[in-house]
């Protein structure tokens, strides 16, 4: 059988060097994962059934709402108005699904995090508002009557304001839902806790090591650079970011936009001037910029 073909080693100038900070983060890359993370698809559809829900009973309170304050008006529009917009919000609830891949809550500190949050917003209401106006207008015309949504500038700034509202609550039901997929049943008895791993995927192949047997990750083009207690520095194609998502309640912590370390690991840290440092790990070194206060204070504290 011929052999799976493996992903070529970015070239060695790709790499970055210590304390070189004029790279931009890396944004491209494969997902990863750790032995024993939720997944994915599971907590999407927990999420989503919960937002789904709520949704569904505001629909219809609305709907009654509508019905009670105009009784002349015909049964099906308020059915039209209010099941549009709930159509819609379910059909593209993929969309916050994604900026919160894109953008982890808990990197809120970076401004590309807010910045895809701002463009997961307006793209949001833009495919809200239009998917349920031509819902609207085809309902409307099935009905030999003709759909009037007003000003559309003044309307869609009205809508805007509370679609803000549903993308955060969107955003906060998945990151939730995250949090509790696996959370052990009361009264349950807790499994014997299982050595933290993380998969290294290599090309065609995963390396399973210990998360305590890895000194740093490193940014090097569309790769990450594993450094291993063992001397090895196996390559994987992900984002640094999504690696420190993963690593992050292991005790990893970002000391510089293209390096993470192993707080447990680190033997040494040598001032630099101007406020940066240089993080010891055992043979290895790592930089540390003056851009990661909150990273110092850590690893000076005992991690």
């Amino acid at each position: 059988m011929a052999k799976r073909p493996r992903l070529a080693p970015p070239p060695r100038h790709a790499r970055p060097r210590a304390g070189d900070e004029r790279r931009p983060p890396v944004t491209s890359g494969a997902d990863t994962g750790t032995n024993g993370a939720p997944s994915r698809r599971r907590v999407f559809l927990r999420g989503a059934a919960v937002y789904a829900s709520v949704v569904l009973v505001v629909t219809l309170i609305n709907v009654m709402s509508l019905q009670h304050e105009m009784p002349e008006l015909a049964w099906w529009k308020p059915w039209t108005w209010e099941g549009s917009s709930l159509l819609i919000i379910l059909t593209i609830l993929w969309l916050p699904w994604l900026t919160l891949q894109a953008g982890p809550v808990e990197a809120w500190r970076r401004p590309r995090t807010w910045m895809i949050h701002l463009g997961g917003m307006l793209a949001w209401s833009i495919l809200h508002v239009g998917g349920f106006l031509i819902l609207r207008h085809g309902v409307y015309a099935l009905a030999g009557e003709a759909y009037n949504y007003g000003d559309l500038d003044e309307k869609f700034l009205y809508e805007a304001r509370k679609d803000i509202l549903s993308y955060t609550m969107a955003v906060a039901t998945f990151w939730v839902a995250g949090r509790m997929v696996f959370a052990p049943q009361a009264g349950s008895a807790a499994p014997p806790p299982l050595p933290a791993t993380f998969d290294i995927r290599d090309g065609g192949r995963v390396i399973r090591v210990p998360a305590a047997d890895i000194l740093a990750v490193a940014s090097a083009g569309n790769y990450v650079e594993v450094h291993l207690a063992d001397g090895r520095k196996p390559l994987m194609r992900s984002a640094l970011s999504a690696v420190e998502a993963d690593l992050a309640d292991k005790g990893f912590v970002r000391t510089h936009r293209s390096w993470l370390v192993n707080a447990a690991r680190v033997t040494g840290l040598k001032p630099e001037g101007s406020g940066d440092w240089t993080v010891e790990l055992g043979a290895l070194e790592a930089p540390l910029s003056r851009r990661f206060p909150d990273a110092l204070a850590r690893l000076r504290g005992g991690g």
